[in-house]
């Protein structure tokens, strides 16, 4: 790696799952030599998110590449904006723009597209019905995993769904985006089309929702473009 090079991952969950979920990645990282931390978001309110990825981010050595899944999308595009961080990785992810939220994000799906089986919130949180997460969430992954993610959901608050980006990291920092062809929570076409607004160097895989658990091994390898490419400015 060049002296400008990111060697620092950190990386950033979504809504309904914790960290765990990264650890196929983490491992190929790590693997290649990366420095790599997973945050571990409340998911209770976007400002207690984005206060823990930078905390996070002050603790990693060097420049840092940034990535977020799905409501982690968000949280990367407010805690971006970091001095420390090169750039910023979308992993099927919400690449909001100022005053946009997960909420306005998906108020208007396309015709036809997948609705998530989101039930209606509880105390202020919400959950995926379990009988539909694998279906939804995660229909390639190993069905005795999809069955644990669905059985240890991490409720998301209503206040996280609703938290809104105030200056976008993707409009200051390069950016990637990886697609998830087959995914039903975030359709394909809004991913694209994200990522095409934030100019994002963009591959697409097929994969689920939850391609960082499926396909690690193409998530790692999107990653580790980043680094490089921001060790070559």
């Amino acid at each position: 790696m060049s002296k400008n090079a990111a060697n620092s991952v950190v990386l950033v969950h979504g809504g309904f799952v914790d960290g765990s979920g990264w650890e196929g990645v983490y491992h190929q990282l790590k693997k290649d030599g990366y420095d790599v931390t997973i945050v571990q978001n409340p998911t209770t309110s976007l400002a207690d998110d984005v206060a823990v990825t930078r905390r996070a981010i002050a603790a990693a050595p060097g420049n840092v590449i940034l990535v977020g899944h799905s409501y982690g999308g968000v949280v990367v595009s407010e805690a971006g904006t970091d001095p420390k961080v090169a750039g910023v990785v979308y992993i099927a992810a919400f690449a909001a723009d100022a005053g946009e939220s997960v909420s306005t994000l998906i108020a208007n799906p396309p015709p036809g597209a997948s609705v998530p089986p989101i039930l209606p919130p509880v105390d202020g949180f919400l959950m995926l019905d379990k009988a539909k997460f694998a279906a939804s969430f995660a229909a390639d992954v190993r069905p005795s995993l999809a069955s644990f993610m669905a059985d240890s959901q991490v409720p998301w608050g209503v206040a996280a769904l609703e938290g809104k980006v105030t200056k976008p990291a993707w409009r200051v920092k390069p950016s990637w985006y990886l697609v998830a062809t087959d995914d039903h929570m975030i359709p394909p076409p809004a991913q694209r089309q994200m990522a095409s607004r934030a100019g994002a160097t963009t591959v697409e895989v097929p994969g689920s929702h939850a391609v960082y658990v499926s396909d690690p091994a193409a998530v790692a390898k999107l990653i580790e473009q980043a680094a490089a490419s921001v060790g070559k400015n």
